[in-house]
């Protein structure tokens, strides 16, 4: 696997991005990012914007980017304006040395996002939101803290709902930067997110995979987010908003003690899909596009 020339911005890859990826779908969603100013925040801020419609926040998961929704985005525009910024400190975001990366850094940067969206479309108006593994306990927190804001919930083999903050000490951090930088690493992990991997993972997804690693600052600002203990613990109390939990019966990323105490926090909510690892919006979209949209309230 080629790696990413790093010393390039993120503004650079992905205006590169929308012109190069072997994924045509890729291409189409790169190509459909805008560039935000943000409250309170330095520079501006990726956010790729399609279709029309309600609202749909959607967040990606840990060390991944707004492309890993490139198979959702065409089954759900016609339905919705979907609204997919990277997580503060991830994707291709800027990484400003002083940043604060950690939690508290990502849902700032996500309430900036949201003060941004009531200046354009109107204080009152709630959108809904669908957040995939890490971005599912973001997604549960921003709900709790913005009650008014968030209409429903879909999480997609949520991870951080249950267990505490296990912080990396300095030096280990370092390490596992280290390690989920080198190639093979990369190859395997994305292996692992899939249920077929040996059909399913070839040039175009092992490329997504790694292509936000060529952001200045992605080891910094990783480092010091898994100093930080990361997402843990989020999912209780759950949020009042309607919910809905799909997890691929598959999943080889999340242990069977994460998702033994998540199935006793989410009950009914949740949904096994087959042949489905930990990426439901990659392996099954068409299963992730019809949960959310049989239960649209429209």
């Amino acid at each position: 696997m080629t790696q990413t020339p790093v010393g390039r911005d993120g503004r650079q890859l992905v205006e590169t991005a929308a012109r190069t990826l072997l994924d045509p779908l890729g291409r189409t969603l790169a190509g459909a990012v805008q560039w935000w100013e943000l409250e309170g925040l330095p520079d501006r801020w990726p956010v790729a914007v399609s279709g029309q419609g309600p609202p749909l926040l959607l967040l990606h998961g840990f060390d991944s980017s707004f492309l890993e929704f490139r198979r959702l985005v065409p089954l759900l525009a016609a339905h919705h304006q979907l609204i997919i910024p990277d997580l503060y400190g991830f994707g291709f975001t800027p990484r400003p040395t002083q940043g604060t990366y950690n939690p508290t850094g990502v849902l700032a940067h996500l309430e900036a996002l949201l003060k941004r969206l009531g200046r354009s479309s109107g204080p009152g108006e709630a959108l809904g939101v669908i957040g995939a593994s890490m971005g599912g306990s973001v997604a549960m927190e921003l709900a709790r803290l913005h009650p008014a804001r968030v209409a429903r919930l879909l999480l997609l083999a949520p991870a951080g709902l249950t267990g505490r903050p296990m912080p990396l000490p300095a030096g280990l951090d370092a390490l596992g930067v280290w390690f989920l930088g080198r190639p093979g690493v990369r190859r395997g992990l994305c292996r692992s997110a899939f249920a077929d991997p040996d059909s399913a993972v070839g040039a175009a997804e092992l490329e997504i995979a790694s292509l936000h690693l060529g952001t200045p600052g992605w080891g910094m600002a990783l480092a010091r987010f898994a100093r930080s203990g990361g997402f843990a613990g989020c999912g209780d109390p759950l949020p009042k908003q309607p919910l809905r939990v799909l997890w691929g019966r598959e999943d080889r990323i999340l242990r069977a003690p994460q998702k033994r105490a998540a199935q006793a926090l989410l009950g009914e909510r949740l949904r096994e899909l087959s042949d489905c690892g930990h990426l439901p919006h990659i392996d099954q979209p068409q299963a992730v596009a019809a949960c959310w949209l049989e239960s649209d309230p429209d």
